[in-house]
């Protein structure tokens, strides 16, 4: 599980760069400014979810279904909720907006929350 997360958190990190660089010179020209900050807040959670993928990975020894389940949150959320707005921003660009994956935005955003909320679990069930 630990080689896993650390998989998913390069993979992440690496499609964060390389989407934050496209974003900001590929779709510059062919977006407004809102698509532009939504695109950015995309890229800026992406970046901050491989990282603390990245502390967990080399943290925890991610054996307990309580840390596979934070990893699996954290993972799923990140791509559901970064992944669409880049798909939504693109359609858009192109002029198909791909509608149906409005809802998978706050379903990724409310897997980011669980993974959160399980790791202040963890740290009180941990510690106290």
């Amino acid at each position: 599980m630990v080689l896993i997360a650390q998989v998913v958190s390069a993979f992440l990190g690496f499609t964060a760069i390389l989407f934050g660089a496209f974003g900001a010179h590929a779709l510059k020209k062919s977006c407004s400014d809102d698509q532009l900050k939504s695109f950015e807040t995309g890229v800026k959670y992406q970046m901050y979810h491989a990282i603390i993928l990245l502390i967990l990975a080399f943290n925890l020894n991610l054996t307990s279904s309580l840390e596979k389940y934070m990893i699996y949150c954290f993972s799923l959320g990140t791509f559901l909720f970064s992944f669409s707005i880049y798909a939504l921003i693109l359609s858009a660009v192109k002029g198909k907006k791909w509608r149906f994956l409005g809802p998978i935005t706050p379903i990724g955003g409310l897997l980011l929350l669980v993974a959160w909320a399980l790791l202040g679990y963890y740290f009180i069930k941990e510690f106290v």
